[in-house]
Protein backbone atom coordinates (compact mmCIF):
# COMPACT_ATOMS: atom_id res chain seq x y z
CA UNK A 1 0.00 0.00 0.00
CA UNK A 2 1.51 3.19 -1.13
CA UNK A 3 1.83 6.61 1.34
CA UNK A 4 -1.03 8.45 -0.52
CA UNK A 5 -3.16 5.11 -0.20
CA UNK A 6 -2.49 4.63 3.84
CA UNK A 7 -3.25 8.36 3.63
CA UNK A 8 -6.59 8.21 2.24
CA UNK A 9 -6.86 5.03 4.47
CA UNK A 10 -6.82 7.24 7.44
CA UNK A 11 -8.76 10.21 6.10
CA UNK A 12 -11.60 7.69 5.50
CA UNK A 13 -11.50 5.63 8.58
CA UNK A 14 -11.44 8.81 10.58
CA UNK A 15 -14.46 10.35 8.75
CA UNK A 16 -16.30 7.12 9.35
CA UNK A 17 -15.37 7.29 13.21
CA UNK A 18 -16.81 11.29 13.56
CA UNK A 19 -19.71 10.81 11.50
CA UNK A 20 -20.84 7.14 13.79
CA UNK A 21 -19.42 9.41 17.10
CA UNK A 22 -20.71 13.03 16.81
CA UNK A 23 -24.51 13.73 18.77
CA UNK A 24 -26.31 14.87 16.39
CA UNK A 25 -29.71 17.29 16.69
CA UNK A 26 -31.59 14.40 15.03
CA UNK A 27 -30.10 12.17 18.02
CA UNK A 28 -31.27 14.43 20.65
CA UNK A 29 -34.27 17.09 19.90
CA UNK A 30 -37.52 16.63 20.96
CA UNK A 31 -40.68 17.36 18.74
CA UNK A 32 -39.55 16.57 15.58
CA UNK A 33 -41.08 15.39 12.51
CA UNK A 34 -41.92 11.46 12.16
CA UNK A 35 -40.44 9.74 9.42
CA UNK A 36 -39.09 6.05 8.75
CA UNK A 37 -37.20 6.75 12.08
CA UNK A 38 -39.16 8.71 14.06
CA UNK A 39 -42.08 6.55 14.74
CA UNK A 40 -45.72 8.45 14.31
CA UNK A 41 -48.25 7.17 17.35
CA UNK A 42 -51.77 7.29 16.92
CA UNK A 43 -54.14 9.92 18.58
CA UNK A 44 -54.83 7.72 22.22
CA UNK A 45 -54.61 10.41 24.18
CA UNK A 46 -57.54 9.73 26.96
CA UNK A 47 -56.68 11.53 30.02
CA UNK A 48 -58.47 10.40 33.46
CA UNK A 49 -58.58 11.23 36.64
CA UNK A 50 -55.96 8.93 38.67
CA UNK A 51 -58.03 6.67 40.90
CA UNK A 52 -56.98 5.60 44.19
CA UNK A 53 -54.88 2.25 44.94
CA UNK A 54 -53.77 0.85 48.25
CA UNK A 55 -51.52 2.47 50.34
CA UNK A 56 -52.52 5.65 48.77
CA UNK A 57 -53.00 8.31 51.64
CA UNK A 58 -55.12 11.60 51.36
CA UNK A 59 -55.37 14.93 52.99
CA UNK A 60 -58.86 15.89 53.40
CA UNK A 61 -59.64 19.65 54.75
CA UNK A 62 -63.09 19.88 55.56
CA UNK A 63 -64.76 23.70 55.57
CA UNK A 64 -67.45 24.91 57.24
CA UNK A 65 -69.75 27.92 58.50
CA UNK A 66 -69.19 26.42 61.88
CA UNK A 67 -65.62 27.21 63.32
CA UNK A 68 -65.71 24.51 66.05
CA UNK A 69 -66.65 21.68 63.23
CA UNK A 70 -63.43 22.72 61.15
CA UNK A 71 -61.21 22.61 64.21
CA UNK A 72 -62.82 19.17 65.04
CA UNK A 73 -61.94 17.61 61.59
CA UNK A 74 -58.89 19.71 60.81
CA UNK A 75 -56.37 19.45 63.35
CA UNK A 76 -57.41 21.85 65.84
CA UNK A 77 -57.11 24.24 62.58
CA UNK A 78 -54.65 23.36 60.19
CA UNK A 79 -54.20 26.02 57.79
CA UNK A 80 -54.90 24.30 54.13
CA UNK A 81 -52.75 26.24 52.52
CA UNK A 82 -49.82 25.67 54.63
CA UNK A 83 -50.79 21.70 54.00
CA UNK A 84 -50.63 22.46 50.35
CA UNK A 85 -47.33 24.11 50.29
CA UNK A 86 -46.07 20.97 52.45
CA UNK A 87 -47.29 18.49 50.00
CA UNK A 88 -45.95 20.57 46.45
CA UNK A 89 -42.56 20.34 48.45
CA UNK A 90 -43.02 16.00 48.95
CA UNK A 91 -40.53 14.69 51.37
CA UNK A 92 -41.93 13.37 54.72
CA UNK A 93 -44.72 15.12 56.72
CA UNK A 94 -43.50 14.51 60.55
CA UNK A 95 -46.61 15.90 62.17
CA UNK A 96 -49.30 15.56 59.00
CA UNK A 97 -49.33 12.53 58.68
CA UNK A 98 -51.47 12.07 61.53
CA UNK A 99 -54.01 13.62 59.71
CA UNK A 100 -53.76 11.87 56.27
CA UNK A 101 -55.58 9.09 55.63
CA UNK A 102 -54.70 5.56 54.23
CA UNK A 103 -56.13 3.51 51.88
CA UNK A 104 -56.06 0.47 53.41
CA UNK A 105 -55.91 -3.19 51.87
CA UNK A 106 -59.48 -3.37 51.69
CA UNK A 107 -59.88 -0.39 50.19
CA UNK A 108 -61.39 1.78 52.62
CA UNK A 109 -60.00 5.12 54.88
CA UNK A 110 -61.48 5.27 58.42
CA UNK A 111 -62.98 9.07 58.42
CA UNK A 112 -63.52 10.58 61.81
CA UNK A 113 -67.87 9.94 62.82
CA UNK A 114 -68.57 9.03 59.53
CA UNK A 115 -66.12 5.05 59.95
CA UNK A 116 -65.25 3.48 57.11
CA UNK A 117 -65.31 4.61 53.66
CA UNK A 118 -65.03 2.76 50.86
CA UNK A 119 -62.50 5.03 48.60
CA UNK A 120 -60.49 1.86 46.11
CA UNK A 121 -60.80 3.13 42.55
CA UNK A 122 -62.56 6.50 43.20
CA UNK A 123 -61.06 9.57 42.20
CA UNK A 124 -60.76 12.24 44.49
CA UNK A 125 -63.30 14.20 43.13
CA UNK A 126 -65.85 11.54 43.69
CA UNK A 127 -64.16 11.02 47.33
CA UNK A 128 -64.93 14.36 48.08
CA UNK A 129 -68.91 14.06 46.89
CA UNK A 130 -68.88 11.13 49.27
CA UNK A 131 -67.69 12.82 52.29
CA UNK A 132 -69.33 16.16 51.75
CA UNK A 133 -72.92 14.17 51.38
CA UNK A 134 -71.92 12.12 54.99
CA UNK A 135 -71.23 14.87 56.55
CA UNK A 136 -73.93 17.23 55.51
CA UNK A 137 -76.50 14.67 56.70
CA UNK A 138 -74.59 13.71 60.23
CA UNK A 139 -74.09 17.19 60.95
CA UNK A 140 -77.51 18.25 59.56
CA UNK A 141 -79.08 15.73 62.36
CA UNK A 142 -77.03 17.12 65.54
CA UNK A 143 -78.50 20.38 67.51
CA UNK A 144 -77.88 23.39 66.04
CA UNK A 145 -75.96 21.18 63.18
CA UNK A 146 -75.05 22.95 59.42
CA UNK A 147 -75.56 21.24 56.22
CA UNK A 148 -73.27 24.02 54.65
CA UNK A 149 -70.10 21.39 54.05
CA UNK A 150 -67.40 21.34 51.91
CA UNK A 151 -64.63 19.46 51.62
CA UNK A 152 -61.06 19.62 49.91
CA UNK A 153 -59.18 16.05 48.88
CA UNK A 154 -55.32 15.72 48.11
CA UNK A 155 -53.37 12.61 47.15
CA UNK A 156 -50.23 13.46 49.11
CA UNK A 157 -46.59 12.42 48.53
CA UNK A 158 -47.92 11.81 44.61
CA UNK A 159 -44.32 10.83 43.09
CA UNK A 160 -41.95 9.19 40.15
CA UNK A 161 -38.94 7.87 39.56
CA UNK A 162 -36.69 7.96 37.26
CA UNK A 163 -33.53 5.39 36.60
CA UNK A 164 -30.52 6.13 34.60
CA UNK A 165 -30.28 9.83 34.00
CA UNK A 166 -30.61 11.74 36.97
CA UNK A 167 -31.75 8.93 38.87
CA UNK A 168 -34.49 9.73 41.80
CA UNK A 169 -37.63 10.35 43.05
CA UNK A 170 -39.54 13.29 42.39
CA UNK A 171 -43.12 14.71 43.46
CA UNK A 172 -45.88 15.50 41.00
CA UNK A 173 -47.16 19.20 42.26
CA UNK A 174 -49.80 19.44 40.08
CA UNK A 175 -52.84 17.85 38.49
CA UNK A 176 -51.47 16.66 34.70
CA UNK A 177 -47.97 16.11 34.58
CA UNK A 178 -46.60 15.99 31.16
CA UNK A 179 -43.34 13.26 29.94
CA UNK A 180 -41.19 16.77 28.69
CA UNK A 181 -42.14 18.43 32.43
CA UNK A 182 -41.17 14.77 34.48
CA UNK A 183 -37.59 15.02 32.26
CA UNK A 184 -37.58 18.40 32.84
CA UNK A 185 -37.26 18.06 36.67
CA UNK A 186 -35.05 15.38 36.38
CA UNK A 187 -32.52 17.53 34.30
CA UNK A 188 -33.44 16.49 31.03
CA UNK A 189 -31.43 13.23 29.86
CA UNK A 190 -28.26 14.67 28.81
CA UNK A 191 -26.08 14.21 25.28
CA UNK A 192 -25.74 10.71 25.49
CA UNK A 193 -28.72 8.81 26.62
CA UNK A 194 -31.17 7.42 24.76
CA UNK A 195 -34.77 9.04 23.90
CA UNK A 196 -35.52 6.98 21.09
CA UNK A 197 -36.08 3.91 23.82
CA UNK A 198 -37.32 4.99 27.37
CA UNK A 199 -39.18 2.82 28.93
CA UNK A 200 -42.37 3.81 31.13
CA UNK A 201 -43.19 1.25 33.76
CA UNK A 202 -46.79 1.43 35.34
CA UNK A 203 -48.79 -0.50 37.75
CA UNK A 204 -52.54 -0.72 36.46
CA UNK A 205 -55.15 -2.68 38.70
CA UNK A 206 -52.49 -4.76 40.16
CA UNK A 207 -50.59 -5.73 36.77
CA UNK A 208 -47.22 -4.30 36.29
CA UNK A 209 -46.48 -2.94 32.53
CA UNK A 210 -43.47 -1.90 30.80
CA UNK A 211 -43.99 0.25 26.92
CA UNK A 212 -40.92 1.74 25.05
CA UNK A 213 -41.51 4.95 23.42
CA UNK A 214 -39.73 7.51 21.36
CA UNK A 215 -39.58 10.60 23.15
CA UNK A 216 -38.00 12.55 19.84
CA UNK A 217 -41.34 12.85 17.90
CA UNK A 218 -44.21 15.52 18.06
CA UNK A 219 -46.98 12.94 18.00
CA UNK A 220 -46.18 11.93 21.52
CA UNK A 221 -48.29 14.87 22.16
CA UNK A 222 -51.51 12.91 20.97
CA UNK A 223 -50.24 9.34 22.61
CA UNK A 224 -50.98 8.20 25.77
CA UNK A 225 -47.17 8.20 26.98
CA UNK A 226 -48.11 12.20 27.39
CA UNK A 227 -49.04 12.54 30.84
CA UNK A 228 -47.62 10.48 33.64
CA UNK A 229 -49.25 9.25 36.58
CA UNK A 230 -47.99 8.86 40.84
CA UNK A 231 -45.74 5.80 40.96
CA UNK A 232 -44.05 5.50 37.43
CA UNK A 233 -40.60 4.54 36.84
CA UNK A 234 -38.92 6.17 33.86
CA UNK A 235 -35.86 4.19 33.06
CA UNK A 236 -33.50 6.07 30.50
CA UNK A 237 -30.84 3.97 29.19
CA UNK A 238 -27.42 5.20 27.78
CA UNK A 239 -26.88 5.32 24.21
CA UNK A 240 -24.87 2.42 22.96
CA UNK A 241 -21.27 3.27 21.98
CA UNK A 242 -21.76 6.54 23.61
CA UNK A 243 -19.45 6.28 26.61
CA UNK A 244 -17.09 7.93 24.59
CA UNK A 245 -18.50 10.92 22.30
CA UNK A 246 -17.42 14.24 20.11
CA UNK A 247 -20.04 16.74 20.34
CA UNK A 248 -18.39 19.96 19.97
CA UNK A 249 -16.29 21.34 16.96
CA UNK A 250 -13.76 21.92 18.59
CA UNK A 251 -12.99 18.98 19.55
CA UNK A 252 -14.03 17.12 16.55
CA UNK A 253 -11.14 19.34 15.04
CA UNK A 254 -8.55 18.60 17.74
CA UNK A 255 -9.07 15.18 17.39
CA UNK A 256 -8.85 14.98 13.72
CA UNK A 257 -5.48 16.96 13.79
CA UNK A 258 -4.15 15.04 16.34
CA UNK A 259 -5.27 11.48 14.99
CA UNK A 260 -4.00 12.37 11.32
CA UNK A 261 -0.82 13.73 13.23
CA UNK A 262 -0.42 10.61 14.84
CA UNK A 263 -1.13 8.46 12.12
CA UNK A 264 1.00 10.38 9.60
CA UNK A 265 4.15 9.81 12.14
CA UNK A 266 3.34 6.16 12.63
CA UNK A 267 3.17 5.82 8.94
CA UNK A 268 6.79 7.61 8.21
CA UNK A 269 8.28 5.39 10.55
CA UNK A 270 7.15 2.41 9.12
CA UNK A 271 7.93 3.78 5.55
CA UNK A 272 11.53 4.68 6.97
CA UNK A 273 11.82 0.75 7.90
CA UNK A 274 11.02 -0.29 4.70
CA UNK A 275 13.37 1.80 2.79
CA UNK A 276 15.95 0.62 5.00
CA UNK A 277 14.99 -2.63 4.61
CA UNK A 278 14.87 -2.56 1.00
CA UNK A 279 18.38 -0.40 0.48
CA UNK A 280 20.05 -3.25 2.33
CA UNK A 281 18.35 -6.36 0.92
CA UNK A 282 17.73 -4.67 -2.49
CA UNK A 283 14.21 -5.34 -4.18
CA UNK A 284 14.80 -8.62 -4.85
CA UNK A 285 14.93 -9.51 -1.35
CA UNK A 286 18.50 -10.93 -0.91
CA UNK A 287 21.32 -9.01 0.08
Amino acid sequence: MGRKKMKHFIYIALLGFLLTSCVTARKVNYMQEPDKYIPSYADTLDFEDYQLRIGDRMYIYVYSVDENIQKMYNAGGTNASQMRQQMSQGGTYGSYDLYTYLVDQDGFIDFPTIGKIQVLGNTTREVKHKLEKELSTLLHELPGGHSMISCEVNIVNRSFSVIGAQSGRYMINKEKMTIFEALAMAGDLGEFNSRKEIKLVREINGVTTVKTFDARTKDIVNSEFYYIEPNDIIYIRQIPGYSFGINHVTTVIGVTASTISFGAFIWSIVQTGINHVNKYYGKGGTK
